[in-house]
């Protein structure tokens, strides 16, 4: 008899999801993590960079005190203030994800490296396990380009940053991502001068372009330079006579313009975790975009072997690094392995992204471009200025954008939405997308008064307003008027 029912490789959010339902369903489980328990939300990415943004966003709402008839001196920036936020903001959270609690729940844990010695076999810390089932959650870390001179100079990536003991003099971010765009805006507006080069032609390039727009103003007036559609060619250390005696790094782009900074942090991309499983050994099929799987997350190669979280590739789609992906893959992946029901397909249509600055910019469903791409006919596009919403005129808010991409008869494809808290809307469309709800039910939708999310509920009226003012209706109502 195998000594596990399941074994998971991977503490973060999906693996440890699967682990305690296993254990709650009175499986066997064992669940081996090489680094620190919670992966990179808890410790390198969601929790800590959230935390530095909070940090960062309270220091901007001091500068900007004034316009509410509040005079406050410059904030003073206590950079050991702000990490001991960062990294208590992850203490409070770790109980939850620690290695005791889940040892509480019957699952053995294993803090040490894994890798497969057999189809149906892992070695992890020096012994070796068989199983009937295993999940790979072994998630993504950040790519590492191959420039030149780059292993001649420090680097950081997210797993790095926030165990800085200084703030950053010249923090320099190759990639205009979301990761990227992120931590410039906290450090700029934390005081660190910040540049980001992004090699492709703009910042922001999954995101609808009307709003990415919007995001790089706001960043550049909290001081962020940007160089978009222009590659590095080459890092080097400065020399001690350089006129930048501080800085650690030059950045050497394509046109010859050489960017100066005493840090450089690595922000374009994502790869999956898969050194060092070995999973040749297991027959499980992998590329370089993650461990190929069914849409039941099972491997295509090995029915003993799931994956789940960055690391999954189902269906060749390619991972989605996010950690509400990991959720639903927690979900997708309980009803395939554990309670064997049919499964054939998982839609990622009505899956947010959210970029967490300020304003935030939240995605969901298709952007105007993906949507003509896919050729939908009778597309409509409908706008809402933030500024032309009442708590935003009560809270002086002038900047943001709810746009809705509508197909035909009304049904919503996608919104955009640039604004303070735009997250907090996605749910909203993320439901009636995956639904497929009329946009009726948005415009018909009795939200509390005053709040940002009524400017997406009048963009969805703009939408009827042509019918209820049309000729037609207006002869009606002057025909029934005359009723009793």
């Amino acid at each position: 008899m195998p000594d596990f029912d399941v074994v998971v490789i991977g503490a973060g959010a999906a693996g440890l999801s699967v682990a305690s339902i296993s254990a709650g369903l009175g499986l066997r489980v064992a669940l081996i993590e090489r680094g620190r328990m919670g992966g990179d939300c808890l410790n390198y990415g969601c929790v800590p960079s959230k935390a530095l943004l909070a940090a960062a966003h309270a220091a901007a709402s001091a500068r900007q005190a004034a316009r509410f008839g509040i005079r406050l001196p410059p904030p003073e920036i206590d950079w050991a203030g702000v990490r001991a936020h960062v990294h208590g903001a992850i203490a409070r959270i770790a109980p939850n994800d620690s290695a005791a609690r889940f040892r509480g729940m019957g699952v053995e844990v294993i803090e040490a490296s894994a890798h497969f010695i057999a189809p149906d076999e892992i070695e992890a810390g020096g012994r070796r396990l068989t199983f009937r089932r295993a999940v790979i959650a072994a998630g993504s870390s950040a790519v590492v380009p191959d420039l030149p001179g780059l292993d001649g100079v420090p680097w950081l990536t997210n797993e790095t940053l926030f165990d800085l003991e200084e703030p950053p003099g010249h923090l320099i971010i190759l990639g205009g991502g979301p990761i990227g765009l992120e931590m410039a805006q906290a450090h700029a507006r934390l005081g660190c001068l910040v540049t980001v080069i992004e090699a492709g032609p703009r910042i922001a390039s999954r995101e609808d372009p009307e709003l990415a727009e919007g995001l790089k103003a706001a960043l550049v007036r909290d001081g962020v330079e940007f160089r978009e559609g222009v590659k590095v060619v080459r890092l080097k250390q400065l020399e001690p006579d350089s006129l930048a005696a501080q800085a650690g790094v030059v950045a050497v782009l394509e046109d010859g313009i050489r960017i100066a900074g005493t840090h450089l942090l690595l922000a374009i991309g994502r790869t999956p975790r898969l050194a060092g499983l070995d999973l040749v050994t297991a027959g499980v099929e992998a590329s370089p975009r993650g461990i190929v799987t069914r849409a039941d997350l099972r491997s295509v190669s090995n029915r003993r072997v799931w994956a789940m979280g960055d690391i999954a590739d189902p269906q060749g789609i390619g991972p989605r690094a996010f950690t509400h992906v990991a959720s639903q893959h927690a979900g997708i992946l309980v009803r395939s392995m554990l309670f064997r029901l049919p499964f054939t397909k998982v839609s990622y249509a009505a899956l947010p992204r959210v970029t967490y600055a300020d304003p935030e910019l939240a995605q969901i469903g298709l952007t105007e471009a993906e949507a003509r791409e896919a050729g939908h006919a009778e597309l409509s596009i409908l706008r809402w200025p933030v500024a032309e919403n009442d708590r935003a005129a009560a809270e002086g808010l002038t900047d943001g954008l709810v746009k809705l991409v509508v197909g035909k008869g009304g049904r919503l494809l996608g919104a955009g939405v640039l604004a303070p808290h735009a997250g907090e809307m996605a749910g909203m469309f993320g439901l009636m997308i995956g639904r497929r709800l009329p946009l009726s039910a948005l415009a018909g939708m009795v939200l509390p008064y005053p709040t940002l999310a009524e400017a997406a509920k009048r963009a969805a009226g703009d939408y009827y307003a042509p019918k209820l003012l049309s000729p037609f209706t207006k002869r009606l109502v002057g025909l029934l008027k005359h009723l009793p």
